[in-house]
């Protein structure tokens, strides 16, 4: 079995249920909660097999290391860089408001996730706004903060995917978004993210065997021995027909309940990771 990648990307579930967000605890020790209650159960996979990696927000960085403590079985990201870095003789710090690569380096982080599609929604965005046509800029923006995150160290999880309408188009999409977000960047250290952002939310149709397959296809033909994981959710209902997919080496989890007490819960996690892995394992 090729070396499997289980990634959780904690978006803003930072934020409190009285606040609007799907956060029931104390917000405070939610990321200690997370790691104590997931490190034993992914400790007892073998780090050669398996690998893997928590994105949290800012809020959580610290709490999620400090909790981790000399334990490197779960890697600790951060929700992207800034496209410029603090320099030696250059720009010591001046990035209020944004998260340069030394700092998140600094704090201890080893990965970050660029290009996810909200991430990518937020530029599309800003461009609009600004009357702008054609996005093929948003990739090569993407493409500094690799980069950056590189040049700290840093692993990268890259996320790529079409629109609703975009989804006729799908294999120049998805090529240009390979060609200029990973162009210089070291592949040893990246894992591309499939998010068919078209069927990602209620009331969507999720993307099928067939079609996550053949976007995994052309992933690889373009750049080789590069491990891809399905980024549109990887869950207990699905776990098992992703596990199927050869081309597919692991996937990205969110929220892991979605109805009634919406939230991350660990035991449905590492029950998610066991389903997933298992199936693989027959698969092989």
């Amino acid at each position: 079995m090729r070396r499997q990648h289980i990634f959780v990307n904690f978006k803003r579930f930072d934020v409190p249920a009285s606040l609007g967000g799907v956060n029931r605890g104390d917000v405070s020790g939610w990321a200690e909660r997370i790691i104590s209650g997931t490190l034993p159960g992914l400790s007892a996979y073998d780090s050669e097999s398996v690998r893997f990696a928590m994105y949290f927000p800012e809020s959580q960085l610290f709490g999620a290391l400090g909790a981790l403590g000399s334990s490197d079985r779960i890697e600790i990201g951060c929700q992207g860089v800034c496209r410029s870095d603090v320099s030696k003789g250059g720009n010591f710090g001046a990035f209020t408001t944004l998260r340069p690569a030394a700092a998140m380096a600094a704090m201890g982080v080893r990965s970050a996730i660029i290009g996810h599609c909200e991430e990518r929604n937020g530029m599309r965005a800003l461009l609009e706004t600004a009357g702008v046509t054609g996005f093929s800029c948003i990739s090569r923006v993407l493409n500094e903060e690799v980069l950056c995150a590189q040049s700290r160290g840093m692993s990268v999880l890259y996320c790529v995917g079409e629109r609703a309408d975009e989804v006729g188009d799908w294999d120049r999409v998805i090529t240009a978004q390979l060609r200029d977000g990973l162009a210089g960047a070291d592949l040893s250290s990246v894992t591309v993210a499939y998010e068919p952002v078209w069927s990602i939310g209620p009331g969507k149709t999720p993307a099928g065997k067939e079609y996550i397959t053949k976007v995994a296809r052309l992933i690889k033909n373009t750049l080789g021995d590069v491990p891809v994981v399905y980024g549109g959710g990887l869950k207990e209902e699905n776990a098992e027909m992703l596990a199927s997919i050869s081309e597919i080496d692991g996937g990205l989890v969110a929220l892991t309940r979605f109805t009634g007490e919406i939230g991350f819960y660990c035991d449905e996690f590492l029950n998610i990771v066991r389903l997933y892995l298992g199936r693989k394992q027959e698969e092989n």
